[in-house]
C-alpha cells in the first residue's frame, strides 16, 4: 500500500484546521478534478479512519487516514 502524508497549516485563528475531502484528493492528485473525487466519494470508494464516509465536504483534520484503492494519506 502507497502511504501518503499530508500535512494541515495552522490557522492563524487559533482554531483548528481542516480540508473538505474532496479538496484533498484533488490536492493528492487522486482525482483529476473535483467531479472525479466527488464521484469516488458518492460511490463509496474512499474511506476515513478505516470507515466508508461519503460525505464530499468531510472535514478531513489532523491524525485522520484517508484511503482510496492501494493509497492511504496520513494527515498531520
Amino acid at each position: 500500500m502507497k502511504q501518503l502524508e499530508f500535512v494541515l497549516k495552522p490557522l492563524t485563528d487559533g482554531s483548528e484546521p481542516f480540508i473538505a475531502l474532496n479538496s484533498l484528493l484533488k490536492f493528492m492528485k487522486i482525482s483529476e478534478n473535483g467531479g472525479m473525487a466527488n464521484l469516488f466519494i458518492s460511490d463509496g470508494l474512499v474511506t476515513v479512519n478505516g470507515k466508508i464516509d461519503q460525505r464530499k465536504r468531510a472535514k478531513i483534520r489532523k491524525g485522520d487516514v484517508v484511503g482510496f484503492e492501494d493509497v492511504e494519506i496520513h494527515v498531520k
